[in-house]
């Protein structure tokens, strides 16, 4: 009989059924109301927990042995098990009955006849028993208007008319969506009900974004800054679903403004792109090499290639050859376009002028992966790709301590260790830097740049250094490849444009052509400075031990990592030597934590369950420990002769027979 899986065919009364039936929840196992069980366990554990700490207590003082238990002490060991399992079980309901639901929402069917088969018993079986049902796949929700719709959503599905085709047929680029979108559920039978298909302009993305729209995704943005480079201040936009990246940024941010801020310089600006020719012989590949290399022949290059654009301007040739095939790669500026399709424009022109003089040459493509687009390469990190910009800032030494929570010899020493040394051992390829590529893809995306540049554009060395006789910070970014543009593909679409517009960077600068996207590349440099500083300050920790790493403090998404992070904050606590541990090992947690993982109601019960703990484990104890040494002190004070220390005797090993034998014994045969 043959399984495949689709939706499964339900009559309508159990159709109606499964519509009103709710879901099964985890907490319907339980003999009792959820909230009553919860109570009982929550007792439980903690009495018994406080019952075990005073048993081992008592013990230790008797010196009497810890692995010695009473019928009491099993019991109550037994109840600490089962409770905590229980509470385990408790924080982790909601993954349950969501992992439950995502599992139900998918029916296995049979065959056509089976199919048939079953829906007949389950149409004369008695009426159903309080027991989980299956649930069919989401519905699909249609949106059509008109019959019309209908009938062409009908012939995309039976392939009549292509799906690539309906723009131009129907001439509404929205419509057409719509209709491609329904016609996709149909064959799939997949619901798109979660993909939002209003509030985008569709005519805007037409042979430009995006071919064949069914909707678009959303994506947060968030506003790091403001950024204090060179003198003015920028609100930077990140587009981002990592968390705590905008909130980090923001923090570099802030301490480069309280250090007088970060100054940057542009080394270089030129788009580039490589094709392939390839010559019958070695030689004849070389002879068009040194041609190209020739000064005397740049000018008339030149000329060809400006020919394609009022912005692009050739600023230089260089090849290298690899047997016959010749790799050309041209480096030209592009005002303030990213410029892969302008540079492109003027390669074509030149490799059609030189086939006058070499017409044995035949162009194999025209990129070579010697530009290099899209792919860690040397030649990008070495020579450069895009706008090649160096960003700097000195921090100060009472920045670096109360805003980033560390020290100046603690970053130095982090960053030669980890960007520097770890990055070589690694063999990394322009990655000498903590995370350059999370804020360069957040800036991409917000304002409208191909995040697929994001590989060479991250390329960057991340630099600190101790300068004022140790005590303030030199750090410096340098990106030799970063590749923006403020005009074209997806900055031209409402939100990106919004976010350039921020930066006051929108469109092309028409007295200076080129401005807009040189100044895009150095504020992008200028927020990698920032994430660079903050999340290198959140791994250093110093002697004194403030910092924890952000994304272990502020990102806790279980209740297994909330207790790892008490115990991380009682371990910085003791470090500290500091008596009160409590409110430093909760509050500092709880923030976090109501980010994701645990909410609602279970977000208050983890307060109770960390701060009843953080008492009783540690506060509670220390307090009884401090109460009676200081009464023994004051004893011994007031006449050292009258405190005597209780003691349980140690017992004559002779007089109880475990050496030598018994003492006393008398024996018989005398």
């Amino acid at each position: 009989m043959e399984v495949r899986r689709r939706p499964a065919k339900l009559p309508r009364v159990a159709e109606n059924e499964r519509r009103t039936a709710s879901p099964p929840k985890a907490s319907d196992a339980l003999p009792l109301p959820l909230y009553l069980t919860n109570a009982i366990f929550f007792t439980l554990f903690f009495s018994v927990a406080y019952y075990l700490l005073h048993r081992w207590r008592d013990k230790i003082r008797s010196s009497t042995p810890l692995h010695v238990v009473t019928l009491s002490e099993i019991a109550a060991i037994v109840s600490l098990m089962a409770s905590f399992i229980y509470l385990l079980g408790f924080f982790g309901i909601d993954f349950v009955q969501s992992f439950i639901s995502r599992t139900s929402n998918e029916a296995w069917d049979l065959d056509d006849e089976a199919a048939d088969a079953a829906a007949a018993i389950i149409a004369v079986r008695p009426p159903p028993t309080p027991m989980p049902k299956l649930v069919a796949p989401e519905p699909i929700i249609t949106a059509l208007s008109s019959v019309e719709d209908e009938e062409i959503v009908k012939a995309v599905v039976d392939g009549s008319i292509p799906s690539y085709s309906l723009e131009s047929k129907l001439g509404d680029c929205k419509r057409a969506a719509l209709i491609r979108r329904e016609a996709l559920q149909r064959v799939t039978g997949r619901s798109l009900q979660g993909l939002p298909l209003d509030g985008l302009d569709y005519e805007a993305i037409l042979g430009q974004c995006c071919e064949m729209p069914v909707g678009y995704v959303q994506i947060p943005v968030g506003i790091a800054g403001p950024l204090l480079l060179d003198g003015f201040e920028y609100s930077v936009p990140m587009a981002t679903t990592e968390g705590c990246l905008v909130a980090s940024t923001n923090r570099g941010c802030k301490a480069i403004y309280a250090s007088g801020g970060a100054e940057s310089m542009l080394l270089r600006d030129g788009m580039t792109r490589a094709p392939v020719v390839r010559f019958s012989t070695a030689k004849r590949a070389s002879e068009l090499k040194f041609f190209l290399e020739d000064p005397n022949n740049f000018d008339t290059l030149a000329v060809v290639f400006n020919r394609s654009s009022r912005f692009a301007r050739l600023q230089s040739i260089r090849c290298s050859i690899a047997g016959k095939n010749l790799y050309i790669r041209f480096c030209c500026s592009t005002g303030d376009a990213m410029g892969m399709n302008m540079v492109s424009k003027g390669v074509q022109n030149v490799l059609e002028f030189l086939q006058n003089d070499f017409p044995d040459m035949d162009v194999i493509g025209i990129s070579g992966n010697f530009c290099s687009d899209k792919k860690p390469a040397a030649v990008n990190w070495i020579e450069g790709r895009g706008k090649s910009v160096v960003c700097e800032a000195t921090i100060k030494e009472e920045v670096v301590k109360k805003v980033l929570k560390t020290s100046v010899a603690s970053l130095v020493e982090l960053n030669m260790l980890k960007n520097l040394a770890g990055s070589a051992i690694a063999g990394a390829l322009g990655g000498f830097n903590a995370h350059a590529a999370n804020i360069v893809s957040a800036i991409y995306i917000a304002t409208g740049q191909d995040p697929a540049q994001n590989v060479e554009s991250s390329h960057c060395i991340t630099m600190m250094e101790a300068v004022n006789d140790g005590k303030d910070l030199h750090v410096s970014v340098t990106m030799p490849s970063i590749e923006v543009g403020t005009v074209g593909g997806g900055t031209q679409l409402a939100s990106q444009s919004a976010c350039l517009n921020l930066l006051g960077v929108k469109g092309a600068n028409k007295e200076s052509p080129g401005s807009n996207s040189r100044l895009l590349a150095t504020i992008v440099a200028g927020s990698v400075l920032a994430g660079e500083v903050s999340l290198m300050s959140a791994i250093a920790a110093d002697e004194d031990g403030h910092n924890v790493g952000e994304e272990e403090i502020v990102n806790i998404k279980s209740i297994g990592n909330f207790f790892a992070s008490i115990a991380v904050k009682f371990d910085i606590c003791m470090k500290r030597g500091e008596e009160s541990i409590t409110w430093l090992a909760v509050p500092s947690i709880i923030p976090g934590n109501s980010l994701g993982g645990l909410r609602g109601r279970a977000n208050f019960a983890s307060w109770v369950v960390a701060g009843t703990l953080a008492y009783f484990l540690w506060v509670k104890p220390s307090q009884d420990l401090k109460r009676e040494q200081q009464e023994r002190a004051a004893l011994a004070a007031l006449d050292p002769n009258r405190y005597i220390e209780k003691r349980k005797p140690i017992p004559d090993p002779q007089d109880n027979g475990l050496i030598y034998g018994n003492k006393n014994r008398t024996d018989k045969s005398e």
